[in-house]
């Protein structure tokens, strides 16, 4: 675990790096409502052997759960402003890193943690690269014009809390502002359907295609031609 400065004192987060000399694109992996949990931490190290150097932030700053009443109440109490804060703060970290360009860095999550990778968007013009893996969405022009980067996103077509017609708005709303964007709507999934523990909606096809997606779109956004 690395800290840096933020909003209330200290964040934190999970950092895995990437091998070879030399400078590496950056991502910032954000987590689901679970917490800062074993699964994400996988994310994290599975960016860094592709080449990402890659800092998960400790959005709850130290507590993980399993229970999802817990994770409701977790998230319920997570301060928009200081999740906010600690994303910048892990941007600003990775990019003052000597092994990773500046230049470079993305955003990825999944759940809670893709509406927050929309949101640290919103909030840090430098983000080069975001996916949202079924994350909240919005469609005002306001907030689309501050996207100053290519959006990949997955969702699924049975998610109750991130409806199809909500998905079809933001995409709507990205291509008439001229943002790249490159969203598809997985039949026959629900939400969270990428995580394996999630043994009610976990879809191995639907997964390993926005995997392969996702792997596909990082490389060509952030990784030097």
């Amino acid at each position: 675990m690395v800290s840096f400065p933020s909003l209330g004192g200290k964040a934190s987060g999970y950092l895995a790096d990437a091998e070879g000399k030399g400078r590496h694109p950056g991502l910032i992996v954000i987590q689901e409502w679970w917490g800062l949990n074993d699964w994400i931490r996988q994310q994290a190290d599975r960016y860094a052997k592709a080449g990402y150097v890659a800092l998960a932030p400790d959005l709850y700053r130290g507590k993980s759960t399993a229970d999802p009443n817990v994770a409701h109440e977790l998230m319920r109490g997570l301060p928009q402003d200081r999740a906010i804060a600690d994303m910048k703060a892990a941007f600003d970290y990775l990019s003052k890193r000597k092994d990773v360009d500046p230049k470079r860095i993305g955003v990825i999550g999944w759940c809670m943690g893709g509406g927050y990778a929309l949101d640290l968007t919103l909030a840090e013009p430098r983000i080069a690269a975001t996916v949202i893996n079924y994350g909240h969405l919005m469609a005002d022009p306001a907030s689309i014009a501050k996207i100053h980067s290519p959006i990949l996103g997955n969702f699924g077509a049975n998610d109750q809390g991130i409806p199809p017609a909500d998905v079809r708005a933001f995409d709507a709303a990205l291509k008439k502002d001229g943002k790249s964007s490159d969203i598809k709507i997985y039949e026959g999934a629900g939400h969270a359907f990428m995580n394996p523990n999630n043994k009610g909606g976990y879809v191995k096809a639907a997964a390993e295609d926005a995997q392969s997606r996702i792997d596909a779109f990082l490389a060509k956004t952030l990784k030097p031609a």
